[in-house]
């Protein structure tokens, strides 16, 4: 509070608004932290990336995609995202972003991301596969794809398959 600029105002300018923070959180809108993830699948040089989105102040995961690092596979997150009526996006720097969201509702930097990225570590920690060096990892896109996807199904979504 800041109790300078309340001693400089009359009563009379001073407006209290009272509301549960659900519903300061409604209007605000909702703002998500969006990252992509690097693993490969058979040898390093086929590099598959695993998009995805979640809100910036639950942590939730919203939505995910799998492709490589390409405008095109950001596009298909962004569809799965309208829904949610995002008004702001927290990223890093990568060039897709950029090109395709609002720079008004787009804030670029590692301040706003580490929800995500702590995210990114616990994924790796728990999916052998998906850490840098290792002897695991996926022979078929099509394993990979079910094995992360599983994971994200059952940690994040809560959905026993």
């Amino acid at each position: 509070m800041n109790k300078a600029v309340l001693q400089s105002l009359h009563p009379e300018q001073v407006e209290v608004g009272i509301c549960r923070a659900e519903e300061l959180d409604h209007r605000r809108g909702l703002t998500s932290e969006l990252d992509e993830m690097w693993s490969y699948v058979g040898k390093k040089a086929e590099p598959r990336w695993l998009w995805h989105a979640i809100d910036h102040h639950s942590g939730t995961v919203l939505a995910y995609v799998f492709g490589r690092r390409k405008d095109d596979v950001f596009l298909q997150l962004q569809e799965l995202l309208a829904p949610f009526h995002i008004t702001r996006f927290y990223t890093d720097g990568w060039g897709a972003y950029e090109r395709h969201l609002d720079p008004a509702q787009h804030t670029i930097g590692k301040a706003h991301t580490q929800k995500i990225e702590s995210k990114h570590i616990n994924v790796r920690t728990r999916i052998k596969r998906l850490v840098c060096r290792t002897i695991c990892f996926s022979k078929t896109t099509t394993m990979h794809d079910l094995v992360v996807g599983l994971f994200i199904n059952r940690y994040e979504f809560g959905v026993a398959i």
